[in-house]
């Protein structure tokens, strides 16, 4: 019990000490945006009962993979954020550009006639 104990204490301190930066706060919205990504795509998908990427899914996947990489070379100069963030930014703008290029309906893919 001593473990979990000490565990508790660190917790509650961590949580009585916490400080909302700007560069967190920055980070805190690009959580946000990256992982609402998905609640996105499963609003989609549930409507229209197929398998849906909206174009909504890789602008906020362009957005949330920026801040987050903002917020991991200028906030908090973590090499380990910046690689993981790095490679989401291009595939997402990548297929933003591609999914841009091909004159499809907003919310389904599907090409309009």
């Amino acid at each position: 019990m001593d473990f979990l104990s000490t565990q508790l204490a660190h917790i509650l301190h961590a949580l009585q000490s916490f400080q909302l930066t700007p560069w967190k706060l920055v980070g805190y919205i690009g959580v946000f945006m990256f992982t609402s990504r998905w609640f996105v795509q499963l609003y989609y998908t549930r409507k229209y009962k197929r398998v849906v990427m909206p174009l909504s899914f890789w602008w906020l996947s362009v957005c949330g993979s920026v801040l987050l990489l903002a917020y991991f070379i200028a906030g908090k100069n973590d090499s380990v954020g910046i690689l993981s963030n790095f490679f989401p930014v291009f595939v997402s703008v990548y297929n933003l550009i591609v999914h841009l290029r091909h004159h499809k309906n907003s919310v389904t893919g599907d090409t309009i006639a």
